[in-house]
């Protein structure tokens, strides 16, 4: 299920939403180009990560069977539709 990033904001404590950007930047390490790992860089990232979020650009997806909660990439999601195996 994917959960909009209005719903996000109002629901959710900021803190945890902060989090839930800071776990997707830490993922980025090394794969995606995401290098700063200081306060400032991970403030900033967290920053363009809900920019990205308010626009569309990542998503947030809640999987029930795994009880999990991450934030991806809409494109990810397309493809793995196309692929017939997309969890949503």
């Amino acid at each position: 299920m994917l959960i909009d990033y209005a719903t996000l904001k109002s629901t959710l404590d900021p803190d945890t939403l902060n989090n839930l950007c800071r776990e997707f930047l830490i993922r980025q390490i090394g794969d995606e180009g995401f290098d700063h790992t200081d306060s400032a860089g991970l403030a900033d990232g967290i920053t363009k990560v809900q920019l990205a979020l308010a626009r569309g650009e990542l998503v947030v997806e809640y999987s029930e069977a795994e009880e999990s909660v991450a934030i991806r990439r809409r494109e990810e999601l397309v493809s793995l539709d196309q692929n017939g195996s997309c969890p949503v």
